[in-house]
C-alpha cells in the first residue's frame, strides 16, 4: 500500500505551465524564443500509425488542461516543426488523481529517417525524445505477452531487460492483458511507469485482453480506459474505432485482431461478424511479402491438467477466425491469454500441415501465472519448461524468414521458431 501512495504522489507532482493558443495545421516553431526545458510530461508513448515510414503518433499526459504541441526536427536539421496536440480529460481513481491525455500525429516524415520530438506549453518544454521512422527493409520487434500483474515490479525488470538486449528493435508488441483491471487508472500508470524510456523511444502496437475490459468491481464493462490510453490507426468502422486495426512495417502486414466477443456482446453482439469481414478484407488488400495476425485469445483450446470441464480442440475464436486465416494465406499467428509459451508449427483446415498459418502462443510476462493448468495439445511442437516462468519473444524479419524467439525473463534462449514462405 506504501508503493501505491508512492506512485500517486509522483504522479500528482508532475505540474506544467499553461500555453498559448495555436494553429490546426503543421508549422515551423517560433525562432529565437527563451524557453525553459522544465517540462516533465507523464506516461510520454510512441504509437505504430497505419504507415509507418510517414508517420508517428505520440501521447502524453499532463495535470492541467492546456493548448499543447509536439515539435520535432530531423536529427542534423535545426528546423523544428509544430503539431497541435489535442487533449481530452481522463478520471482518475484508485489514488490517481484526474489528468488531460494529449495525442499529436505526425504525417508527412521522411521514410527510414532519424527524428527527435519534444512537448512544448509557451515557452515550456520538454528535453528531446527520439523516434526513427521504418526504411521499409529488416527488422527486429520485441513481443510482450500478458503483463497483468499484482505488483508490475516484475514486469518493470523483464520489460527493461527485454529491451537492453534489443536496442536495435523497431518497435514493440503487448499482446493483450496488459493491466489485470482495465478501470484501474493506479494499475495502468504503474504499466506506463514501467515502460518509460521503451515506450518514448520506439513505438507500440498494443491489443485489448479480456481483463482490459473489467469494471472496478470486475464485472464485465467497455474498454473506454484502454481505448483512452492507445490512439490506434483508423480501421475504417466508426463502430469499433480503436478496438482492431492493421499497420505495415517494413514487408510485414500487421492484422490487430479484438478477441473479447464473450466480454463485449452486451454491447456489440455483431463484434466478430463485422470484424471477420473486416480481416479478411484487411488482408486481401495488402501487397506486402508476409503477412501476421496478432490477438489475444488463443485459437487453441487446451484441456485442463488434473480435472474434467474442459477438452482438447480449437477455441470459438479459433472456430471463428482460422477459417478466414487460412483463406487470407496468412504466414504467423501470435495470441496470450492461457500464459504458457508453446510453439504449434502450422496448422492448416484444423489439423497438422505442411502449409498454412504457423500458431505461437508467445506465455506470460507478469505475475499471474498458471502453473501445472493446461496439458499438451497434440499440436503443441514446443511447450515451455514448466511451471512456467516469465518469458518475451523477438521477432526478427529478414527477406527469407520470419524468426521467432523466446527468452527467459533475463535473456536466456529458450526456443527459436523459423517461419519460410
Amino acid at each position: 500500500m506504501a508503493y501505491k501512495k508512492v506512485m500517486a504522489a509522483a504522479f500528482a507532482v508532475t505540474l506544467f505551465l499553461a500555453g498559448c493558443a495555436g494553429s490546426t495545421d503543421k508549422g515551423t516553431s517560433p525562432a529565437t524564443v527563451p524557453l525553459k526545458e522544465t517540462m516533465n510530461p507523464i506516461s510520454v508513448r510512441q504509437l505504430v500509425a497505419a504507415d509507418n515510414e510517414h508517420n508517428r503518433t505520440i501521447m502524453f499526459q499532463l495535470l492541467k488542461s492546456v493548448e499543447e504541441f509536439v515539435e520535432y526536427r530531423e536529427k542534423g536539421n535545426d528546423r523544428i516543426f509544430s503539431v497541435p496536440a489535442k487533449g481530452a480529460v481522463l478520471k482518475g481513481n484508485n489514488g490517481i488523481t484526474d489528468s488531460y491525455i494529449y495525442t499529436s500525429e505526425l504525417r508527412d516524415l521522411k521514410k527510414g529517417a532519424a527524428y527527435e520530438y519534444r512537448t512544448r506549453t509557451g515557452n515550456t518544454v520538454s528535453s528531446w525524445m527520439d523516434f526513427r521512422t521504418d526504411d521499409g527493409g529488416a527488422f527486429k520487434v520485441v513481443i510482450y505477452p500478458d503483463s497483468q500483474s499484482a505488483d508490475y515490479t516484475g514486469w518493470s525488470k523483464l520489460a527493461a531487460k527485454a529491451y537492453e538486449l534489443n536496442k536495435d528493435a523497431a518497435f514493440f508488441v503487448s499482446m493483450g492483458d496488459l493491466v489485470d483491471n482495465g478501470q484501474d487508472e493506479y494499475q495502468w500508470q504503474a504499466w506506463m511507469r514501467s515502460m518509460k524510456g521503451i515506450m518514448d523511444t520506439i513505438p507500440g502496437a498494443v491489443m485489448m485482453g479480456n481483463h482490459e475490459d473489467y469494471s472496478l468491481d470486475w464485472k464485465m464493462a467497455k474498454p473506454d480506459r484502454y481505448l483512452a490510453h492507445f490512439h490506434l490507426p483508423n480501421n475504417g468502422d466508426a463502430d469499433y474505432k480503436g478496438y482492431f486495426y492493421s499497420f505495415d512495417w517494413g514487408d510485414v502486414h500487421f492484422t490487430v485482431l479484438d478477441t473479447q466477443l464473450n466480454e463485449l456482446k452486451e454491447w456489440y453482439p455483431d463484434l466478430f461478424e463485422r470484424e471477420k469481414k473486416w480481416a479478411a478484407d484487411d488482408l486481401a488488400r495488402t501487397d506486402k511479402k508476409w503477412k501476421v495476425v496478432l490477438m489475444h485469445k488463443d485459437p487453441l483450446q487446451y484441456a485442463f491438467a488434473g480435472r474434467e470441464g474442459r477438452e482438447e480442440g480449437f477455441s470459438p475464436e479459433g472456430q471463428e477466425f482460422m477459417p478466414v486465416f487460412d483463406a487470407s494465406r496468412v504466414d504467423l499467428v501470435l495470441s496470450a491469454h492461457l500464459h504458457t509459451y508453446r510453439d504449434r508449427g502450422r496448422i492448416y483446415d484444423f489439423r497438422r500441415a505442411e502449409t498454412g498459418p504457423y500458431y505461437i502462443i508467445t506465455g506470460v510476462a507478469g505475475d499471474v501465472r498458471y502453473p501445472g493448468l493446461w496439458k499438451a495439445h497434440s499440436l503443441d511442437i514446443y511447450s515451455a519448461p514448466q511451471p512456467e516462468i516469465d518469458n518475451y519473444l523477438v521477432m526478427e524479419v529478414g527477406e527469407d524468414a520470419l524468426v521467432v524467439t523466446g527468452y527467459t525473463s533475463d535473456g536466456q534462449e529458450m526456443h527459436k521458431s523459423v517461419i519460410r514462405k
